[in-house]
């Protein structure tokens, strides 16, 4: 999610000798990146504490890289967090700093991401604007208050983007199995899946709206929907998955 971030903010203008990125095992993508001018893991002593520091790792890794990441963060440092799970409580006692935790999702290498993102009470008015500034060049940025619900944001719109690629995945499994070639059917689900994607995105109407549109009585969406809808279908099973990511989510706090 870091590397998506940072390719984004990167396509959008931002110096990349402004930029230094700590990681013990850097991806060939990272590496990449040292040729257009961003810094490779150096020492705190080299660059002192950061204005802002994003802290992108899992976090079940939080915990041990800890001690690395500390002597970057100063008392004026705007510490951003994307880490699921990870409370400001828990990145203030081992960071300091102030803390904004924010969720984004995979969307953001393309500009089409969506963040939710809650200040600690120490952050400033200009520290913040430098946060929803990071974050909305990849895409929408919402706020709140109630760092509780972050939990739930993880679970809809942190977790979703893979929900939609098993869509697209199961849809292509269900199109070989109604006989369809296995190339046609991945590319009709492929496309269908982004193609309504940007349909909703641009349209203005409910999505409840475009399914109907979509959907003649006693037609052959109907007879599918039938079944996608119905007491055991989709929204009791997404209704599973969303409180099963959740849980996990308060449980990585711990």
């Amino acid at each position: 999610m870091g590397g998506a971030m940072l390719a984004g903010w990167l396509a959008r203008g931002l110096a990349p000798k402004k930029v230094v990125v700590i990681e013990p095992h850097p991806s060939d993508e990272i590496r990449a990146l040292l040729t257009k001018g961003i810094r490779l893991n150096p020492t705190a002593k080299d660059i002192g504490a950061a204005a802002t520091l994003v802290v992108a790792l899992k976090p079940q890794s939080f915990r041990e890289a800890g001690p690395q990441i500390k002597p970057f963060a100063g008392p004026a440092t705007l510490v951003v967090s994307i880490m699921a799970g990870t409370t400001i409580a828990s990145i203030e006692a081992i960071c300091g700093g102030s803390v904004v935790r924010a969720m984004p999702n995979t969307p953001a290498a393309i500009g089409r991401g969506i963040t939710v993102a809650v200040a600690a009470n120490n952050v400033s008015a200009d520290q913040r604007a430098v946060a929803d500034a990071l974050l909305r060049a990849t895409g929408s940025v919402e706020w709140v208050d109630d760092e509780s619900l972050m939990d739930a944001v993880t679970a809809v719109s942190g977790s979703g983007p893979a929900y939609v690629f098993l869509l697209a995945e199961e849809l292509a499994r269900a199109g070989v199995e109604a006989g369809l070639p296995p190339d046609l059917a991945t590319k009709l689900a492929r496309e269908t899946v982004a193609g309504s994607g940007e349909l909703l995105h641009r349209s203005e109407l409910a999505s409840a709206t475009l399914r109907q549109n979509v959907t003649s009585p006693g037609g052959t969406t109907a007879a599918a929907l039938e079944v996608l809808m119905a007491k055991d279908g989709m929204q009791p099973l997404l209704t599973r998955a969303v409180a099963a990511a959740t849980r996990r989510s308060k449980e990585l706090a711990k």
